[in-house]
């Protein structure tokens, strides 16, 4: 039996999964929508990889990432369980180890980490807002009556891309109605949203960040040509874009599974596994903590949200 290993990263919008071997091979993946329930999302993510695993590779190690990490590595009974940073940095490395800065801009958050030498030196995530992500594509393309896959090649037909307000999703939108209400051409609104994009990022998350090349943009929306092109043009670098780049914090965290492994041989079987969470408020003291209890097989394997330590 040849060894394998599992790395899952659970988004808030989408949920992805890779298998590598010993030399860190993709022998298959995936990528799926979360539709708010991760555990239903990795449940599904699983069966679609066991259906392309060879029956000659064995699971030596989990690793999980992403929003939903601690909870799925509990399911999983993960050997590791890490934060999107250090996994995004850890897959780009794999493959590209003299990067210096890592753009990613995911389903619903962005994020910039710059290294020297193999080492973050610094990193940055958006604030709570959306603007910019994913889903704020998703939902202006949709606005606008095209499909999100085609939204980059709409901008490269642009030659006078509009300003677009998008700092903020809400400015964004009704920039964008009155836009395409005064009568601007559909390319051109839509290069104008990718720039728009390209400049909130920058001046947000990459505030006071020295970005240096070689440059690798990563996440959902590194799929998205117009995109690219204004990042390109504004950097005035050339950006790389691995075509697994959607994938990179899975294969980081599968990554590190491997380097963690404990000797361990993991079943990818979760039908016979009952996980359950439990919340009820503490009125112990006026603190009123919100508690989250996690059973598997019925066991209580962690509790989360107390203050004090008593669960």
């Amino acid at each position: 039996m040849k060894d394998a290993y599992l790395g899952v990263d659970i988004g808030s919008i989408s949920t992805k999964g890779v298998i590598i071997d010993d030399d860190n091979n993709i022998i298959t993946s995936s990528y799926i929508w979360t539709e708010g329930s991760p555990i239903k999302a990795v449940r599904k993510l699983i069966d679609i990889l066991k259906k392309d695993l060879p029956s000659n590779y064995q699971i030596k190690g989990i690793g999980t990432t992403g929003s939903a990490r601690k909870l799925i590595g509990l399911l999983l009974n993960a050997n590791i369980v890490k934060n999107e940073i250090t996994a995004h940095a850890v897959g780009t490395l794999t493959f590209y180890p003299d990067v210096r800065t890592i753009l990613e801009i995911g389903g619903q958050d962005s994020k910039i980490i710059l290294l020297k030498n193999g080492i973050i030196t610094n990193y940055a995530m958006n604030t709570l807002c959306a603007a910019g992500t994913g889903s704020f594509l998703s939902s202006q393309a949709k606005r606008l009556g095209l499909d999100v896959s085609e939204f980059g090649k709409y901008a490269l037909k642009s030659k006078n891309p509009v300003k677009i307000a998008a700092r903020c999703t809400v400015f964004a939108e009704s920039d964008l109605v009155h836009k395409a209400q005064v009568g601007y051409k559909v390319e051109d609104i839509v290069a104008g949203l990718c720039k728009s994009i390209v400049l909130n990022y920058l001046n947000n998350v990459g505030k006071g960040k020295k970005i240096e090349a070689p440059i690798i943009f990563q996440g959902g929306v590194s799929k998205n040509v117009g995109v690219i092109k204004y990042f390109k043009e504004i950097l005035g670098e050339d950006i790389i874009v691995d075509e697994n780049g959607h994938l990179m914090g899975a294969i980081g965290i599968a990554v590190l599974a491997r380097k963690n492994k404990i000797g361990k041989t993991y079943s990818l079987e979760l039908s016979d596994i009952a996980f359950d969470t439990k919340a009820f408020e503490c009125s112990g003291c006026p603190n009123n903590c919100e508690l989250l209890k996690i059973y598997r097989n019925n066991e209580l394997v962690d509790s989360w949200g107390s203050k004090c330590g008593k669960y």
